[in-house]
């Protein structure tokens, strides 16, 4: 919701500056309207609508490799956790208490990470394991192998605890938005600036305006898009963790 409604001030900002040129129009002399002063304008116009074109190309680029990453990441932790409980099902009924303690992590490893991504960016966190995840490791770590195919999966599913946990750390350490905010302050400045232009010299008219209207609701959309993908766990494009949530099913009592 609050990038609804940033991508609303936007729009309100970049429509603003059309407004303001229609404003200030009449106000002009005529050595304001000269022909090289239009050129000149133009000019000007032209270059600032070029460099923000490369910023919001390198904002939606870097928004959305931000979102496949953590994509990624997720489908990379419920492969391993299903790994996990794979290669405790093959070690025997000894780790029938192993396979229910990560079973019961599960849950509070989802809510950690989908709670993480909504906690402000400039407020420091430090990072805790929950106490399921600890106490599964634990158990993990004591299995009893009689043979050296239990020893074999106990070294492995160690080994899949170890990647899991480096992914959960990743994820924890990229919490927050990636997209930097004076870039996108900058990018409203150079679009409201460039609608102002577009009215400065034009006369305006029910067309031109509607037009005008519809090309600042799709820059506003663009910046929507970029603030939705940077915030891959929330938002109407956010990433389920149903997915996660429901990876293993019960075991049978």
């Amino acid at each position: 919701m609050n990038d609804l409604w940033i991508s609303l001030a936007v729009f309100a900002v970049i429509f603003g500056g059309a407004l303001v040129g229609a404003l200030v129009r009449p106000l002009l002399s005529e050595s304001h309207l000269h022909p090289d002063s239009k050129d000149l304008v133009k000019m000007a116009t032209g270059l600032i609508g070029t460099l923000a074109a490369l910023v919001l190309g390198l904002l939606i680029a870097s928004a959305k490799s931000s979102f496949d990453q953590k994509t990624t990441q997720v489908r990379q932790m419920t492969a391993t956790i299903i790994l996990l409980d794979d290669l405790l099902a093959e070690y025997g009924p000894e780790a029938a208490s192993v396979r229910n303690l990560l079973r019961q992590s599960i849950p509070p490893l989802a809510n950690r990470i989908w709670h993480e991504e909504q906690l402000p960016s400039g407020k420091l966190v430090h990072f805790e394991s929950t106490a399921e995840s600890a106490a599964f490791e634990n158990q993990l770590e004591r299995l009893s192998p009689n043979n050296d195919t239990q020893r074999s999966l106990q070294s492995r599913a160690i080994q899949a605890f170890t990647e899991g946990a480096q992914i959960r750390l990743q994820l924890f350490a990229q919490a927050g938005n990636s997209i930097p905010v004076p870039f996108l302050i900058i990018l409203v400045f150079w679009l409201s600036a460039i609608f102002v232009s577009f009215t400065l010299f034009a006369r305006t008219n029910l067309v031109v305006m509607a037009a005008l209207l519809v090309c600042a609701l799709s820059f506003a959309g663009a910046i929507f898009l970029v603030l939705e993908l940077d915030n891959p766990f929330t938002g109407l494009m956010g990433i389920s963790s149903a997915t996660l949530r429901n990876v293993l099913l019960p075991l049978s009592p």
